[in-house]
C-alpha cells in the first residue's frame, strides 16, 4: 500500500496515533531520528495499543539514509508551504508520504530535494493557525490516497 514517513517526530501520542493508522490500513510507518523520544515509551505504546504488534516499521538514522534505503515511489513532501493540494496530487502504490516534525517541519534542503512532489492540505492563512495535528494531516492525506486507488483491500 502506502508509506507514511515522519521526519524527527516529537510528540510521542502523535506517533502511536499514527502508528495505529498505519497499523489498520495495512500501510508502513516509517521514521528518520533522531527522535524526541524512545519507541518503548510507555505513552507511545498506549496511543498504538496493540498494534505494534502488527506495524510494519522502518527507522533510520537521518533522512539521507531514508533515501538510500526507501524502495521505489514516489516521495510526497506534505507540507504547508506547498503550492499543490493534496486533492491534485496523482498517488500510486508504493508511494511514500512525509510529514516533517510538529514544530518545524523539515529542513530547506527536504524542500528543496522535494519541491516537485511538495503537496499541501487547505487551512485559514493566519499566523495564529500554523498547521494541522500532523496525525490529522497524515489521515487526511492517507484516506485520499487510498481513496484514489479504490480503497484497495479494506473493506
Amino acid at each position: 500500500m502506502y508509506n507514511i514517513v515522519l521526519f524527527e517526530p516529537r510528540i510521542p501520542q502523535n506517533t502511536g496515533n499514527i502508528a495505529r493508522t498505519c497499523a489498520v490500513t495495512g500501510c508502513a510507518l516509517h521514521l528518520i531520528k533522531p527522535y524526541a523520544f524512545e519507541i518503548t515509551e510507555r505513552n507511545l505504546r498506549r496511543a498504538g495499543l496493540t498494534y505494534w504488534e502488527i506495524l510494519d516499521l522502518y527507522e533510520y538514522e537521518n533522512f539521507e539514509d531514508f533515501m538510500n534505503r526507501k524502495k521505489s515511489g514516489t516521495v510526497h513532501l506534505m507540507s504547508s508551504k506547498g503550492t499543490r493540494l493534496y486533492t491534485e496530487t496523482v498517488f500510486q502504490d508504493g508511494d511514500y508520504l512525509l510529514f516533517g516534525r510538529e514544530d518545524t517541519g523539515v529542513t530547506k534542503e527536504i524542500h528543496t530535494a522535494l519541491a516537485a512532489n511538495e503537496c499541501r492540505i487547505p487551512m485559514l492563512d493566519i499566523p495564529e493557525a500554523r498547521c494541522l495535528n500532523i496525525a490529522t494531516s497524515v489521515g487526511i492525506a492517507l484516506y485520499e490516497a487510498l481513496r484514489q486507488n479504490g480503497f484497495n483491500e479494506l473493506r
